[in-house]
């Protein structure tokens, strides 16, 4: 499902992540640069799902909305500066490492200047993947990004 964002449809998501049971939520960032690559993030092989490559995300705190854990955690994670969250992605759910259901919300990010630097805070190396080294990321994300690029057409 792709839709834009806004006030009533991120109400409906948390809504129906709370009627399913989820609890934690976390978002997801998309960030495509001009020539269609997209930034992933490598976690350290010592790390919960360690080795895996995967989009800027991180749980939202209580009391925020998706969007601004969105902002505040690609910060976070990259030191990247998100201008723009245009288009709702879908989500997908896993246990988190303390073993709770947790829902991961993906939204079309779009930063300040794509040249920016990545400056890592939490993993070990980063990587503007084309459509190729795209297909290293779990299948939950790799389902992602094919409605980013189904969206992007």
């Amino acid at each position: 499902m792709n839709a834009p964002v806004d006030a009533a449809l991120l109400d409906d998501l948390i809504h129906a992540a709370d009627a399913d049971g989820i609890a934690k939520h976390v978002v997801g960032a998309v960030i495509p640069n001009a020539e269609g690559k997209v930034l992933l993030l490598h976690r350290a092989a010592d790390d919960y799902l360690g080795g895996l490559w995967e989009l800027p995300s991180g749980g939202v705190d209580a009391g925020e909305t998706l969007t601004e854990a969105l902002h505040r955690e690609v910060a976070e994670e990259t030191g990247l500066t998100v201008t723009a969250i245009e288009t709702y992605l879908g989500y997908f759910d896993y246990l988190s490492r303390s073993g709770k259901k947790t829902r991961q919300f993906n939204f079309t990010a779009h930063i300040t200047h794509e040249r920016d630097t990545v400056k890592l805070t939490e993993h070990n190396a980063h990587l503007w993947a084309d459509r190729t080294e795209q297909q290293q990321v779990s299948s939950a994300v790799r389902n992602v990004l094919a409605a980013w690029r189904e969206e992007a057409v």
